[in-house]
This record gives C-alpha cells, structure tokens and sequence, in this order.
C-alpha cells in the first residue's frame, strides 16, 4: 500500500448508516416455517396472514394512539386528563384477494 492510497482512504466520508428493514426475514421465514410444520394456512379465513395483518393493525394503531395521547397504556399520567382512552372492543376488518377492478379515465369533471 503506498502513501497516496492511505491519503485517498483517509479523505473517503463515510457513508450513511443504511436504514433498518422494516421487516426481519429471519422472523418471517421461522412463522411461515412453523405454520406449515402445524398445519395452518397462510392465506385465507384463519390463516397466518390474516393472524400477521391483525396484530401489525392493532399494534400500529396502539402506537398512534399512544403518541396522539402523549401516555402510554395504563399510565397514571392519563387518568382524569379528559383526553384518554375509552377501552376498545371487537372488529372485524374484511377483505379480499380475489378483486377485480376495471378501471377507466374519465375527463376531469365528468
């Protein structure tokens, strides 16, 4: 290594820290593992997505709400505030993968 290669390796900035995935393959591959050695479809009514697209939902949500009320779940800080959180029930989101859609342009204001 000559001197001007140390030079041009100590004038290089370093480069910015790559962003986290938003998603651990690793963890997905073990519950798409497990899943199929309990027998348990992936997709459709019961399945590991619908479990997956619940629990990403209510998680996000939780995270909303916690961050719009500036307390986390049963913290003392939000009781009596006039702004909390009324508990929560049952929902069920449907949906589907087999949707058609046969989209068109129209004219603006038509």
């Amino acid at each position: 290594m000559t001197s001007e290669n140390v030079i041009e390796a100590e004038n290089v900035e370093p480069s910015e820290p790559k962003p986290s995935r938003p998603v651990d393959d690793r963890l997905i591959d073990e519950s798409v593992a497990r899943a199929q050695a309990e027998g348990l479809q992936l997709t459709g009514e019961g399945g590991l997505l619908q479990h997956l697209t619940k629990r990403l939902l209510e998680s996000a949500l939780e995270g909303e709400i916690t961050d719009h009320l500036g307390y986390d779940k049963h913290d003392p800080a939000g009781k009596n505030g006039g702004n909390s959180r009324n508990g929560t029930r049952g929902k069920t989101a449907l949906n589907a993968f087999d949707i058609t859609f046969d989209g068109r342009l129209s004219a603006a204001r038509q």
